[in-house]
């Protein structure tokens, strides 16, 4: 894995700077973004509102607030918001959405040249209609699309003049892929990376194996990603890299329609961190370890003593 070192101050101002993004600067190598924080509940909150207030998606803030109500947290109760990454262990260029974090992963450059990454939550498919893994690339672009239904399912859309039409949604408010939409190339081109007219489920499992995003979120990236990006995605539940010397583990919840993965087997967690210190000895805290396996929370975790990535 790559050594990197923790945000800095600054790169946490820069980063609330950017209307609505989570943009972060990238040095090389670099495995962590972002910094855990926490926001206190008032009475009339949700977490859904609270996750799309601070650009997070409906699973991750649900899993790092275990036993907090998702409709009425209370007024006072403490949120934690998951605003900490591990990158995904993938090249940095283009795209990147990690399927079990619900996250996708743009890497480029900003206007005066230097490396970032933006991230976004997102849904995807759901245990019958799986996101397809593997490199594909961005085709087209396209405003105010019209959504067809996949040809196993039977919609019918009731038109404001009480005509019910079969099959197709025209643009407009009751259109699920909202504004914008981007085609990738697989299998003809089939998926989509897009908005929606019911942003409550970003963050969930949800689609027919499209990558969707809040309507901010996409308009957003509609204006800055040019056809022919690359898009790569990934099945990595669970994420290791360094910061400061020292090796965290970040464990997401398996996705739903996945191979059973028993939380005693503990062979998922060894390989991963056996893999993340092939060339880099360091002690491993495996009581930490286990426990951020147990608890699948998808939080970066320390999980070694800090060391001089030079030894």
């Amino acid at each position: 894995m790559r050594a990197a070192h923790r945000p800095t101050v600054a790169a946490l101002v820069f980063a609330a700077s950017a209307a609505r993004a989570q943009i972060y600067p990238l040095a090389p190598d670099q495995d962590l973004i972002g910094a855990l924080q926490s926001v206190t509940a008032a009475h009339e909150d949700t977490l859904p509102e609270i996750a799309r207030a601070h650009h997070l998606g409906f699973d991750e803030i649900a899993a790092a607030n275990p036993g907090v109500d998702v409709w009425l947290p209370g007024a006072g109760t403490e949120v934690r918001l998951p605003l900490e990454h591990l990158l995904p262990n993938a090249p940095h260029s283009g795209i990147v959405v990690n399927l079990p974090d619900g996250r996708l992963y743009y890497f480029r450059t900003d206007a005066q040249g230097r490396p970032v990454v933006e991230t976004h939550p997102i849904s995807v498919g759901k245990m019958n209609w799986k996101t397809p893994l593997g490199l594909t690339t961005i085709v087209r672009k396209e405003k105010n699309p019209t959504w067809y239904p996949p040809e196993s399912v039977r919609y019918t859309h009731l038109h404001e003049d009480g005509e019910v039409l079969p099959g197709a949604i025209p643009p407009g408010p009751d259109n699920p892929l909202g504004a914008y939409a981007m085609r990738l190339g697989v299998p003809g081109g089939a998926y989509l990376i897009h908005g929606t007219n019911k942003p409550v489920g970003v963050g969930m499992q949800v689609t027919h194996g499209c990558i969707r995003l809040y309507p901010e979120d996409i308009e957003f990236m509609f204006n800055e990603v040019p056809v022919g990006t690359p898009v790569r995605i990934v099945n990595e539940r669970i994420k290791t890299g360094w910061a400061d010397g020292a090796l965290y583990l970040e464990v997401h919840r398996p996705l739903d329609g996945a191979a059973a993965d028993p939380s005693q087997d503990l062979t998922p967690l060894t390989r991963a961190i056996v893999g993340a210190t092939a060339e880099r000895r360091v002690a491993i805290d495996w009581r930490a370890a286990e426990a951020a396996y147990q608890r699948a929370d998808g939080i970066p975790v320390r999980i070694s003593p800090v060391v001089d990535p030079d030894r």
